[in-house]
């Protein structure tokens, strides 16, 4: 059986390569992202996220800015085995390609004109929130549902204009509803379906079925509280997801968001990028054909996000 690709839309790596100094050719410790386990898990395409933590003492901006450099740091210590998107980019060739995205909308400081400076520096997706509200918008985890404020509303009309992906990961539901009415394609890099998991950090029904009717994609990620009720989760769990995703939204609008290095507990059977292909065997044993393990597993998110860079 031919090795089937993986697009991964989330990993939190780069804020451990600055604070930790971890290495993405040697994995440490907890590492779960590195070159190794790419090729042993059949990764083909990687998006790395800059966090920012705005309990730092350093400015969410100049956070921002230092985890690009890491990035391109990253991508000088792989010599060549990692690279930046392109429409060219093809599988199986013996490099990843890779994805720059931000994490949290205070990396851009209110500005549009450094929300456009980001782009030029090669940020192709951004979230306008984390877990806290900011001038920009309310998150998931708040309990009050509030939406964009009116500078949030013109940083999303930019992104639209100049082709950054607006990742709806951690936004609220009147935030989502409010992107949503944008009309442009969404995505959410790493969120899970509500109906099966009830958090609030996944997606309604009808948010599922807006999102893929509007032509985005919906990558479910791999933590443990968004997966199940229970203590222990599994890549049957994800599947469980990525099932009832598709069934909602179509096949063709779901793909894979780890949240690898972004948490502290994993599903039992994929500590690492290593293990993917135990994810791929969890698909097959939940009954989807070949042809759409390859949409879900790279095609999808490929797909949507190629026509960003």
């Amino acid at each position: 059986m031919t090795p089937i690709p993986i697009a991964d839309a989330h990993c939190d790596f780069l804020y451990y390569m600055h604070h930790a100094h971890w290495s993405i050719l040697a994995p440490g410790a907890r590492q779960a992202v590195a070159l190794p386990y790419m090729r042993q898990g059949g990764v083909a395409l990687q998006f790395f996220a800059a966090w920012v933590d705005v309990d730092a003492d350093i400015a969410p901006r100049l956070q921002a800015m230092q985890l690009t450099d890491d990035y391109y740091h990253m991508l000088e210590q792989s010599e060549g085995a990692l690279v930046p998107l392109s429409p060219t980019f093809t599988p199986g060739q013996g490099q990843v390609a890779t994805v720059l995205t931000l994490e949290g909308g205070e990396a851009i400081d209110g500005s549009l004109e450094l929300l456009r400076d980001f782009y030029h520096l090669g940020v192709r997706a951004m979230t306008l929130t984390w877990n806290q509200s900011n001038e920009l918008a309310s998150p998931a985890t708040r309990r009050i549902n509030r939406g964009l404020t009116p500078l949030g509303r013109r940083v999303a009309r930019e992104m639209a204009r100049i082709g950054m992906a607006l990742d709806v990961a951690h936004l609220s539901d009147a935030g989502i509803d409010e992107a949503l009415d944008l009309g442009r394609p969404l995505f959410t890099s790493h969120t899970n379906a509500r109906a099966v998991c009830p958090h609030r950090r996944s997606l309604c029904d009808r948010h599922i079925k807006a999102i893929a009717g509007g032509g985005g994609v919906i990558c479910v990620n791999f933590y443990p509280p968004q997966l199940c009720a229970r203590g222990e989760s599994s890549t049957a769990d994800i599947a469980r997801h990525i099932a009832y995703i598709a069934d909602l939204g179509g096949v063709e609008h779901v793909a894979l968001g780890s949240d690898f290095d972004g948490m502290y507990d994993y599903p039992a059977d994929i500590k690492n990028q290593a293990q993917l292909p135990n994810l791929l065997l969890a698909l097959r044993e939940a009954g989807f054909a070949e042809q759409e393990i390859e949409r879900i597993a790279y095609d999808n998110l490929h797909d949507y996000i190629v026509q960003f860079v």
